[in-house]
């Protein structure tokens, strides 16, 4: 009888969802020389691992489309926040922020870069180029498509942060873009949103990013403007987006606070319309409460604040703003000054234009989450899983095969991440295997950092990194880039 063939690694008995939408079928999964060597029945082909996924759903990796992962790749690359929910790959440097490149001295606690590290020991990266290359010398469970963040460079080129850049300045964050795009950044994130670049005008976005054309990066941004202006500052970022000839995507896409509640219908028709000319994608988290550094401007517009994390009162994490300055014996307002520079989760958003723009053909999932938080928002450990088992399997929002579309092939087509997202021949072999009657969050606002239910095996480029509950130790994780 001639020899079978033989795989490193097989799945057996699999519902396969393929990350294409294309509907769910039975089949095995061989893995060789960590790619998908084949799909179908392997019969009595052998493999070094066998992994039985009887009743389980196999899918492809999931894709976190916007985290703030930066650090936690180097610090913890178990990185299991994300792993536990069967994230494989995340995309980092997001709202602005990333470790590269390294700040001027003590820029580095400038929020919101203090989400990264607010003592700035890991602000270390003379350029994009160092931080690739220690990702690459100490790799992680997963793999990382990082963005450049426009409000680092600013950090780093500029004296004063509360004006517009001198051309000199545009010109040095100018040079920052080129090394990180030719360094194997996948584009330039802003965050005009927050003080450090709300002075930047639109032009000078246009000018520091003028390389994103010469390398096909794109454009990510957390606008300036969620609430009343949310309209002027889409067309701001469409504008951005036509000028430098790239594709843009609208980060963390939401309506904020109580007056602007119920206005999905017109921003998704915006985007609608704008696709029709130019590309646009869009990500967004399961929740209805938002979280970043703690700010004024969100005090009115916030049904309820909990305070993450506090340098100055460390003992305030996981607290109400509202028993904070009861306790200090102060107004909210100034309870705010008296804590930071601290962070906080902000109860501002409508959970019906949540589910619209999860709904919305052209939505990514992202979790968005704060890892170094001293009590994280939930969406850190809970996204993905929240979206299989409440959003998709108990409202019934959309089908499963839709939901893991929306975390996979989508993600990956909307970043240029070719052979992820999908379980197909050939395709890297990044795979998620989970009990689609089971997954569900178990992490929320009290306590938000317990794992999830229902997630079977990770595998990450051909090998096991998570399985029974934990992860296995392996370091299979590469730094990706962009195929325009």
């Amino acid at each position: 009888m001639p020899n079978q063939e033989h795989y490193d690694l097989i799945v057996r008995n699999a519902t396969i969802v393929d990350g294409t939408r294309a509907p769910r079928y039975s089949g095995e999964i061989g893995v060789r020389g960590g790619r998908i060597a084949k799909l179908g029945a392997l019969g009595k082909a052998g493999a070094s691992i066998e992994v039985d996924a009887s009743g389980l759903i196999a899918a492809p990796g999931f894709i976190d489309a916007h985290t703030h992962d930066d650090r936690l790749l180097l610090s913890d690359p178990d990185v299991m926040p994300k792993l536990s929910q069967g994230v494989t790959t995340v995309v980092t440097g997001n709202c602005g922020i990333s470790l590269a490149h390294s700040p001027a001295p003590h820029g580095a606690i400038t929020p919101p870069l203090d989400l990264l590290d607010s003592d700035g020991h890991w602000f270390r990266f003379p350029g994009f180029r160092a931080y690739r290359e220690e990702l690459e010398a100490r790799p992680a469970a997963i793999n990382a498509a990082c963005l450049a963040g426009h409000t680092t460079f600013r950090v780093a080129a500029m004296d004063r942060l509360d004006r517009a850049a001198t051309p000199a300045e545009i010109a040095r964050m100018r040079e920052m873009a080129r090394e990180s795009l030719a360094a194997g950044a996948i584009g330039i994130s802003t965050g005009t949103a927050y003080p450090p670049a709300a002075c930047a005008t639109t032009e000078e976005i246009v000018e520091v990013c003028q390389p994103l054309g010469e390398f096909g990066g794109l454009y990510a941004t957390h606008m300036r403007n969620e609430d009343d202006r949310i309209t002027e500052s889409m067309e701001e970022t469409f504008g951005i987006g036509r000028a430098l000839g790239v594709p843009v995507v609208i980060s963390h896409h939401k309506c904020v606070g109580t007056a602007n509640h119920g206005r999905s219908p017109a921003t998704l028709a915006l985007i609608e319309k704008t696709l029709r000319t130019q590309p646009v994608g869009l990500d967004c988290y399961p929740y209805i409460a938002s979280s970043t550094v703690l700010r004024y401007d969100r005090l009115e517009q916030s049904s309820r604040i909990i305070i993450t994390w506090s340098k100055p009162h460390p003992e305030f994490s996981g607290v109400d703003l509202g028993e904070v300055a009861r306790r200090l014996q102060m107004t909210k307002a100034d309870a705010v000054e008296a804590i930071k520079p601290a962070g906080a989760i902000y109860f501002m958003l409508d959970e019906q234009d949540v589910r619209r723009i999860l709904q919305y053909d052209h939505t990514m999932i992202g979790s968005d989450g704060l890892p170094h938080d001293a009590r994280p928002h939930p969406r850190l450990w809970g996204t993905f899983p929240r979206v299989l088992g409440h959003y998709s399997r108990d409202l019934k929002l959309f089908p499963l095969e839709t939901a893991v579309y929306k975390m996979t092939g989508l993600t990956a087509k909307t970043f240029g991440l070719r052979g992820r997202g999908v379980l197909q021949e050939g395709a890297h072999a990044d795979i998620t295997i989970f009990d689609a009657a089971t997954v569900i969050d178990a992490a929320d606002f009290e306590h938000s950092t317990r794992p999830a239910c229902g997630i079977a095996t990770v595998i990450v480029n051909g090998e096991i990194a998570w399985r029974d509950g934990r992860p296995t130790g392996a370091r299979a994780g590469c730094v990706l880039q962009r195929s325009a």
